[in-house]
């Protein structure tokens, strides 16, 4: 007997394209089905609703995602260091796989609230690392959220504007002047 991972495969990377290109509410259990090359009885095999296979989607590839960050800023000594080996990550990541990268980011609104707090997550992970920075006295005092928030803003929003064709180069391409504006965010109230 079969395990069904090649299906359940094909059903979460049909699910994945047509979320980024119709989005979530527009996509149907059909729509899935017919992409994936199976009967919608097969996809409910694997997932009770949309919304099951919309959040299985969103909290697997999250928490992978701080996973793969947490293991660059393992290898990074210092602040500073690690933080732009997570914006760096982040922007290969992109490259590498734009459909998940924009499904996580363009999904994540309607998700974020399910998380529950032992789950480790991007935002969690660049606000110890900025926290713990912070507290060495590696980066400017003040507050890690907001220091967070200003970083990722950096990052998302641009990788938004490729997105929506507003910038046209690769957002990998873009890192450099990224961890450049992150650095000075980090020095921001140094002086």
């Amino acid at each position: 007997m079969r395990d069904g991972t090649d299906t359940r495969l094909r059903i979460e990377r049909a699910a994945l394209e047509l979320f980024v290109e119709k989005g979530v509410a527009a996509t149907t259990i059909r729509d899935i089905a017919q992409a994936a090359k199976v009967a919608e009885g097969a996809l409910y095999r694997h997932y009770a609703s949309k919304d099951e296979l919309v959040w299985g989607l969103f909290s697997t590839h999250y928490v992978a995602l701080a996973a793969t960050l947490d293991a660059l800023q393992r290898g990074a000594q210092g602040g500073k260091a690690k933080i732009a080996a997570m914006l760096e990550g982040c922007c290969r990541l992109f490259e590498s796989d734009r459909t998940l990268f924009t499904f996580l980011l363009l999904v994540q609104h309607g998700q974020l609230g399910r998380l529950t707090p032992e789950m480790k997550t991007p935002v969690n992970l660049f606000r110890d690392v900025v926290a713990a920075a912070m507290q060495k006295g590696e980066i400017a005092a003040g507050d890690p959220e907001l220091v967070t928030a200003m970083l990722l803003g950096l990052l998302l929003q641009s990788a938004t504007f490729i997105i929506y064709g507003r910038i046209r180069r690769p957002l990998d391409a873009l890192a450099p002047g990224i961890v450049e504006a992150a650095l000075a965010v980090l020095d921001a109230g140094r002086g």
